[in-house]
């Protein structure tokens, strides 16, 4: 499961995706999936890749994301800068 938060649920136009996989897949792959589903959604790819990303409840920080496996069934999140404090 895909999940977009603030701004990248703007640009997706919905909240989560389910995006199916055979199995592990780097979180790069899984990201250009769950881009791929969304064509018409032109902003996506800018606000996805400034977000941070959980892996279940696990930041990914600044490991990168063709070295990161996400298993099948796992929660991915991503959670763009949030202003205000």
């Amino acid at each position: 499961m895909v999940r977009y938060w603030a701004a990248a649920r703007a640009a997706a136009g919905v909240a989560q995706d389910r995006v199916p996989v055979d199995g592990p897949v780097s979180l790069a792959d899984l990201r250009s999936r769950a881009l791929a589903l969304h064509p018409d959604a032109p902003r996506l790819a800018d606000v996805v890749g400034a977000c941070s990303v959980l892996i279940g409840d696990e930041p990914l920080g600044t490991r990168d994301p063709a070295d990161v496996q996400v298993a099948p069934g796992s929660s991915v999140e991503f959670l763009p800068p949030f202003a205000g404090g």
